[in-house]
């Protein structure tokens, strides 16, 4: 039995009763130029954005993390432990019907995404652990993303056999490739480095500016469908959670607060586009409705969290800073006057 048959009514009622919202949903589905552009557009941004990343790590740093994998073990604990347990506590406390619960569990189990690695160079974390943890986080999705739909999901037959193995392949492929060139540029032509920094981070924020505006196009006949309190309310408490405990089981583990902030990170931020290719494997679009458009909200609301983050922690470095500078000058002015 496949999720298909199981939700068999529930596509009835979708196709007789709301049949024209599924008209417009219906051309999700349908390839079109804008659909081509947008897709194009985000695997050349995080190209290009992984190289200036890539530039930023050290071989000898990586290889510290894999041989002293304290770091990495807890960021793993807290990205398969805090978001799967997270979105599956939200749907049942807002009382989810069966195909809410099931989109929001998928994104709950998701790995961390790229989106990870750019918001904790922003707030000045640990590049080398970002990188090496969305890696690792990639590699056991192939395993443990089955086996926590397996478990969260057992109302939803066949849901844990939906997983897109090549999706999540070529999720890997996009983070590691790119990181590859750029962590060469950085070893071998070290100068070239902060040119392909520079311009990595004008291209990733022009095209996010850019990105941001076409899938508003492509999806704003069908959104408001989709803006509902509890799918609202759960897209923004997701991340902000994941965030918020990821940081603090970090600082209980006594990692440094660079290392928490990247924790933070990476906790937070899903791996949204596997999450899309996840959903569409597992259900027909009259079966997943507006729900399909889940991720996008979440996405929205990750980011803008993320932003809120990085802009208090740039505000807390500039007055921190001041401070301790006339902290220090006021401490050696007092020894100078307290010497005979």
């Amino acid at each position: 039995m496949n999720v298909t048959e199981i939700y068999r009514e529930i596509a009835y009622i979708y196709s007789e009763g709301n049949a024209s919202r599924n008209g417009s949903l219906g051309e999700l589905n349908a390839p079109s130029p804008l659909n081509h552009v947008i897709n194009i557009l985000t695997i050349v941004t995080l190209s290009i954005t992984m190289i200036s990343l890539g530039c930023t790590m050290e071989i000898s740093k990586i290889r510290a993390h894999l041989f002293q994998p304290k770091g990495v073990a807890i960021a793993m604990l807290a990205q398969y432990g805090i978001m799967p347990l997270t979105a599956f506590c939200l749907a049942k406390t807002l009382q989810m019907d069966s195909i809410k619960a099931a989109t929001v569990l998928i994104c709950g189990c998701c790995p961390g995404g790229s989106l990870s690695n750019i918001f904790s160079l922003a707030i000045d974390g640990d590049m080398n652990l970002s990188i090496v943890m969305t890696t690792c986080s990639s590699f056991a999705a192939l395993a443990l993303m089955p086996l926590l739909l397996f478990i969260y999901c057992q109302g939803f037959t066949g849901l844990e056999k939906a997983v897109p193995y090549a999706g999540i392949t070529m999720a890997l492929a996009l983070t590691l490739v790119p990181c590859a060139i750029g962590i060469a540029i950085n070893h071998y032509k070290p100068s070239y480095t902060p040119v392909v920094k520079k311009v990595g981070l004008s291209i990733l924020t022009t095209s996010c500016i850019i990105l941001s505006i076409l899938s508003v196009i492509a999806t704003k006949d069908v959104l408001w469908m989709a803006l509902k309190p509890d799918i609202v309310g759960t897209a923004a408490l997701m991340p902000l959670i994941g965030f918020m405990l990821g940081y603090g089981m970090s600082v209980l583990c006594r990692l440094n607060a660079q290392c928490s902030r990247t924790i933070s990170m990476e906790t937070g931020c899903q791996n949204i586009q596997l999450c899309f290719a996840i959903i569409k494997v597992a259900f027909p679009i009259e079966v997943i409705g507006a729900m399909f458009l889940f991720p996008l909200i979440y996405m929205t609301f990750q980011c803008a969290e993320a932003l809120f983050l990085v802009l208090c922690f740039r505000c807390y470095q500039r007055f921190k800073a001041p401070a301790e500078a006339k902290h220090w000058n006021g401490d050696i002015k007092q020894e100078k006057l307290q010497q005979p």
